[in-house]
């Protein structure tokens, strides 16, 4: 299992498996530059993998334009 805090949503979310974070970017409906994921203190590229028992913080970008 996989706990997935979502930022500035407020949102935590369960997922029972995800191999990569690019395939849990997809699973929020988000592209490769909407969030940062992080992983304790470590960014996560997109080709990283996840592990059970993770807890990961998935940081919205926003732009202001």
């Amino acid at each position: 299992m996989i706990t997935v805090f979502v930022e500035p949503d407020n949102e935590t979310l369960t997922f029972k498996r995800h191999n990569t974070v690019l395939m849990l970017q997809r699973r929020l409906g988000l592209r490769v530059n909407d969030a940062l994921i992080i992983r304790g203190d470590r960014l996560l590229t997109p080709d990283s993998r996840l592990n059970d028992g993770d807890e990961i913080r998935v940081r919205k970008v926003m732009s202001t334009g």
